[in-house]
């Protein structure tokens, strides 16, 4: 490959996990595996070195190389780049921070992987993206005009009477170095079953930030062809390398039928998918559960177990008749074999209906924790 001939360079290799990775197609059966195993952390580290040092080689001065890993490996890919690309050229360790669903694991559970963002010079290209205000900002602080000091801090601009002055574009505030991206959930259709595959969004962002379109991108470890996918989306050009025979078939048959499955929670917001109901908020504030969103016949979980089964709550709604309540929590019980529903009746109304037996009264056991907010 010609040197200086590439503008962004992104790898995904092995994290040091010194196991076998497998994963399935759900569409075909088609089966998806490579080997991590190591003699040890030298051996690791020559791999990688070998190679990154002559991904630096085809960088052009203006390019950026972002290596991808977690906490099993980010010490050694730390000081490799370090050593090829010198300290002076890092430029962030970006945190990539997603949800998880709990597990067995003792300790905390990991819930981020690393990304190193390193430059071949200080003249690296570099397209600034913004984010909204967080919540917390005061208002005066987005309306009020900034400027350097003689010591380069930033301070409330004033001019020739003291008076602060106002005003100015506020574009937002540019994005820090922790991205919450979803994971690919198993129905995401950009899904291919291919082991450690990561999202479209992920690469979308590292690509937008650092080149402009017709640059070139390379990914050395291309595995199920995402780099490429987002590359080609983002009409990047770009080149794919890796060892795997199925990982570069996989990755030309997703460049012909390129498909990007799109975040709802990035688009939207965490804040969409909050209850927003202070009525049923109020009530359910003094006992020990968890919110549900987005089912309409369950609010919360409990989170002791009543009678060895996990309980859900329903809460009867102002303006509800309890049997409206009671249908939308049988419905959502359906497909919750195994489970025990609570519903909490907030008026007077007779119960004239016959309760289905996995709907049951648990007044006395959480009646504590009700703290005596109901009489019955």
């Amino acid at each position: 490959m010609e040197k200086e001939s590439i503008d962004l360079i992104y790898l995904d290799p092995p994290f040091f996990k010194n196991k076998k990775f497998t994963g399935i197609s759900s569409s075909d059966l088609r089966k998806y595996s490579f080997d991590d195993f190591w003699k040890g952390s030298d051996d690791y580290a020559k791999f990688l070195f070998d190679r990154i040092s002559l991904c630096k080689g085809l960088l052009k001065k203006t390019g950026s190389i972002f290596v991808h890993c977690d906490t099993s490996a980010v010490h050694i890919i730390r000081n490799i780049m370090n050593i090829i690309f010198g300290e002076d050229n890092f430029r962030s360790e970006i945190i990539w921070y997603y949800k998880r669903w709990s597990n067995a694991k003792k300790g905390l559970l990991n819930s981020h992987q690393n990304i190193m963002f390193f430059s071949k010079t200080k003249d690296f290209k570099w397209n600034q993206a913004l984010v909204d205000y967080s919540e917390t900002t005061n208002l005066d602080q987005i309306m009020q005009r900034r400027k350097r000091n003689s010591l380069g801090k930033t301070e409330y601009e004033k001019d020739l009477s003291g008076e602060i002055v106002i005003g100015g574009v506020k574009k937002g505030v540019p994005l820090g170095d922790v991205w919450e991206i979803p994971f690919l959930n198993p129905k995401a259709k950009e899904r291919t079953g291919y082991p450690t595959q990561k999202p479209i969004l992920l690469l979308d962002k590292i690509i937008q930030l650092t080149t402009d379109e017709g640059d070139v991108v390379l990914d050395p470890f291309c595995g199920s062809g995402t780099t490429l996918v987002s590359a080609k989306l983002l009409n990047r050009k770009y080149i794919g390398i890796d060892e795997s025979g199925d990982a570069i078939s996989l990755s030309k048959e997703r460049l012909d039928s390129p498909i990007k499955t799109e975040s709802h929670l990035m688009k939207k917001g965490k804040d969409h998918y909050r209850p927003k109901d202070e009525f049923v908020d109020n009530i359910l504030r003094d006992i020990n559960c968890s919110r549900v969103n987005r089912n309409k016949g369950i609010d919360a979980l409990l989170k002791d177990e009543v009678m060895g089964k996990p309980a859900f709550i329903k809460v009867q709604r102002e303006n509800e008749s309890l049997e409206y309540t009671y249908g939308l929590m049988l419905s959502a019980l359906e497909n919750k074999k195994g489970s025990l529903g609570i519903i909490i009746q907030t008026d007077d109304s007779k119960i004239d209906i016959n309760l289905d037996s996995q709907i049951v009264s648990v007044c006395r056991t959480i009646h504590s924790q009700i703290k005596m907010k109901f009489n019955s």
